[in-house]
């Protein structure tokens, strides 16, 4: 054929061997997609193949329109006929036809992460359940997974009889499924799971699916879960024309349900199945494919395949040891400004990797001073993220509470009773006196149509950031944002949620105390304005835009792959953050950590650097970690240490504009005399107090004694002052 010319002896071979089950093993850059497609169109146009005959499964929507696009260019007729699409989508083609076989209507609706939320809320009620013991988003995670398993409530329920927690748990799992089918509702994980209901109890549907898809393709096979391996296998099972692409070394998903035994064990499942090995790779150097087989090659639980290439043999892998994080970020900042100058690279041929998304932070502030433009992919920037947000928020209102924006972000985070209703009945009034939000919280019996609850709900939250206010007084500024962690139990919520996303949250949190860990060892004279002056200078730039422009894109490992470029910054590469500590006690763990940074490896084209730091503050604290076991696997004759290796530079790191704000609070002496006539005794926290030029404003913390006397007063027009009450020309309202 034509279409076969170009390509090599084991693509050709897998596109030809059409019949019975073919497992073909693609590993990194070997040109998978093109066998996939290439495939189908010689199903149709040699074979005589039906497209209708033809399921294609993918793991994404945009794989899937690439896959049938890239047909369309193929074959001249049938490409709309071939039921080209995720798992998730050929289920719900399936279901719409048939899901009132088990007790559904076909007009059933697919909740939303929304939805479920509510609905898994509404169960916690009805059974009576602490939403703080069961968390919904844990309780979420928890029911995808047993469906992930193919695992029912009744089975898990008797599974685990004996445990009473977990007997609950299975409990919550299947009310929620009965509200679910109440509501002619499925999620996600039904999609499938219904599918194989379905067709359990409906074997003339399953023959019917099984004499239609007489040709069953599936791509990047080493991601499916059990349900969807057990999808494919009653799909394929009359024919048994299945031909499943992926490659072991790529499997990086257990943590979202992902079972590497599917392709491991696929000879096993069919004994007269075909292996084709496509090793071959069309992107990378000769010496970053020997690096990436030197390090996959420790792992235990894979078959035998090696990357090779026809391409030059490239440049030595780059090490380099930071003497901390700073250190490595800006040798990287530096790498990529003279390699754009030497190499006349743009800034698009950048990546720079690490393993978790708090690892970010470092390399953004480095990227913004060394004013290179940068995106993250799969994941927000650091000072845009929620729960980073969420805390400047709270850091924001203590500096200085007439900041309403800030004060409504953060008045029911995390939830404290103060709702929709409660906020729009103090806000109103608060326009209606002319007052902040917090004055007017002050004094939360006045406001008109508030429940008693709602009031002790308001008083409570004015309390606690008055004792933040009081607390900023005495405390640096990692101390305090540390004690507001442990006040509001911020953290505590997320532990309790207990998902991937949200110890992501935790770490980003927790690598916040980092920043003003740095901010106090940089600033001599350090305070929470200043502080909050330099994180707003960082996010504003951080909020160019970098869409229609150049940008080095940043992200983590995970979601590399599948991506490529010509260079490729590592970073990070330290024992106990790559590979996470995780892998020190687990060897399945150790091992999915390594195909990890085989991915990695694999995503470079010309040059790969492999970075990390001999001290490192990482959620707020310091670690001394030894390199990576992994850049000890690759051989020392592909290594090229960088001894050039740049130190700190001071001036460049350091440069802010916090000289263009004001540096701490000082006392407003207005007169050289006492103010004999001030009413000390009534003045006390939450007093409103009129200022002589600056009008009226609430006193918000009081301490010392007689003319020592100091009060921080917060006024609408001026912001926060401190006055020593002596001499300030105030009065009592």
């Amino acid at each position: 054929m034509s279409f076969l010319t170009g390509m090599n002896e084991r693509q050709k071979e897998a596109v030809l061997a059409t019949e019975g089950p073919i497992l073909v093993l693609a590993g990194a850059g070997s040109g998978k997609t093109r066998v996939l497609t290439y495939r189908i169109a010689y199903l149709i146009e040699e074979k005589g193949v039906s497209p209708y005959n033809i399921l294609a499964l993918t793991f994404t929507n945009k794989a899937a329109s690439e896959m049938k696009e890239r047909i369309s260019r193929l074959i001249v007729d049938g490409v709309d006929d071939i039921w080209t699409g995720t798992f998730h989508s050929i289920c719900v083609r399936i279901l719409r036809r048939n899901i009132e076989k088990i007790g559904y209507n076909r007009s059933f609706v697919i909740f939303d992460t929304s939805d479920q939320k509510t609905l898994i809320k509404d169960c916690l009620k009805e059974k009576d359940m602490n939403e703080k013991l069961f968390d919904p988003n844990s309780m979420l995670n928890f029911i995808g997974s047993q469906k992930d398993k193919l695992i029912s409530p009744d089975k898990y329920i008797n599974d685990n009889y004996s445990d009473f927690r977990e007997r609950q748990k299975g409990e919550l799992y299947e009310l929620y499924q009965n509200k679910l089918k109440e509501n002619n509702a499925l999620d996600f994980d039904d999609l499938i799971n219904k599918t194989i209901e379905l067709f359990r109890q409906n074997p003339d549907v399953l023959e019917y699916y099984q004499n239609k898809f007489k040709y069953v393709l599936v791509d990047e096979y080493q991601d499916t879960n059990r349900a969807q391996y057990m999808l494919i296998k009653l799909l394929a099972k009359q024919h048994e024309n299945i031909c499943v692409v992926g490659d072991f070394d790529q499997s990086i998903y257990k943590w979202r349900g992902a079972d590497i035994r599917n392709i491991l064990d696929f000879e096993e499942e069919y004994p007269n199945a075909k292996v084709i090995k496509l090793e071959q790779n069309y992107r990378s150097t000769k010496t970053i494919l020997d690096a990436a087989n030197s390090v996959i090659e420790n792992n235990l639980e894979r078959k035998d395949k090696i990357l090779w290439t026809e391409n030059e043999e490239g440049d030595k892998i780059k090490i380099y040891n930071g003497d901390n994080e700073h250190d490595e970020a800006y040798f990287i900042v530096n790498k990529i400004k003279s390699i754009c100058e030497e190499d006349e690279k743009s800034l698009s041929d950048f990546a720079l990797l690490y393993r978790t998304n708090a690892q970010s932070r470092v390399l953004e502030e480095a990227l913004i001073k060394g004013n290179i433009p940068y995106k993250i992919v799969g994941g927000l920037k650091f000072y845009d993220r929620k729960e980073i947000k969420d805390i400047i928020a709270y850091l924001r209102v203590i500096q200085n509470p007439v900041d309403n924006i800030s004060l409504k972000r953060i008045i029911n985070v995390p939830k404290r009773g103060i709702g929709k209703t409660t906020l729009d009945k103090v806000e109103d009034y608060s326009i209606k006196k002319g007052e902040s939000i917090y004055s007017i919280m002050l004094d939360a019996e006045e406001i008109p149509g508030l429940s008693q609850r709602a009031i002790t709900n308001l008083k409570s939250f004015v309390s606690l950031i008055g004792k933040f206010i009081a607390m900023k007084e005495i405390l640096g500024v990692k101390d305090l944002i540390e004690n507001i962690l442990d006040s509001i139990g911020y953290i505590k919520e997320l532990e309790e949620e207990n998902t991937v996303e949200a110890r992501s949250r935790i770490e980003n949190l927790e690598e916040f105390l980092s920043v003003a860990i740095d901010y106090e060892a940089n600033n001599e004279e350090s305070n929470l304005e200043d502080f909050l002056a330099n994180i707003s200078l960082l996010s504003d730039i951080d909020r160019v835009d970098t869409e229609n422009g150049e940008a080095v894109t940043l992200m983590t490992l995970h979601s590399a792959k599948g991506l490529e470029f010509p260079v490729v910054f590592m970073t990070g590469m330290e024992e106990g953050l790559f590979p996470s500590a995780r892998g020190f006690t687990d060897d399945d763990e150790l091992e999915e950590e390594r195909r990890l940074c085989y991915v990695g490896i694999t995503r470079a084209k010309e040059i790969l650097y492999m970075t990390y730091s001999s001290i490192r503050m990482l959620y707020g604290k310091t670690n001394y970690n030894a390199v990576s076991r992994f850049i000890g696997e690759v051989p020392e004759s592909l290594i090229d240490g960088c001894n050039e290796k740049k130190k700190l530079n001071t001036a460049t790191q350091n440069s802010s504009t916090s000289s263009k704000y004001f540096k701490g609070y000082t006392f407003e002496n207005t007169k050289k005399e006492p103010n004999l006539n001030s009413d000390s005794e009534n003045i006390k926290a939450g007093a409103k107090v009129s200022h002589k030029s600056w009008g009226i404003g609430t006193v918000v913390q009081v301490k010392g004694q007689g003319e020592n006397t100091e009060i921080t007063v917060t006024f609408p027009s001026q912001g926060i002052k401190k006055l020593m009450l002596a001499y300030a020309p105030i009065e009592v309202v």
